[in-house]
């Protein structure tokens, strides 16, 4: 195995995580929906709520988009 995962970090994995390619499908309707309102955003999309939180990669191009709708 070349790359080893932190089997903590596995096991603790949000059940609700949609996973990349789930949150990567509606990433852009869950971007304007928290530049109006985070909290309406983190209800409805719980599962790209808790995908962003657990990746890195994924919440990177969150606040990207995120950037770009408020300006």
């Amino acid at each position: 195995m070349n790359n080893p995962i932190d089997l903590d970090a596995f096991l603790s994995t949000d059940s609700r995580d949609v996973g990349c390619e789930g949150a990567m499908a509606l990433l852009h309707v869950y971007t304007e929906l928290y530049a109006n309102d985070p909290d309406a955003a983190r209800t409805t999309y719980a599962g790209i709520a808790a995908h962003l939180a657990a990746c890195e990669p994924c919440f990177d191009d969150f606040q990207g988009l995120l950037a770009l709708t408020r300006t």
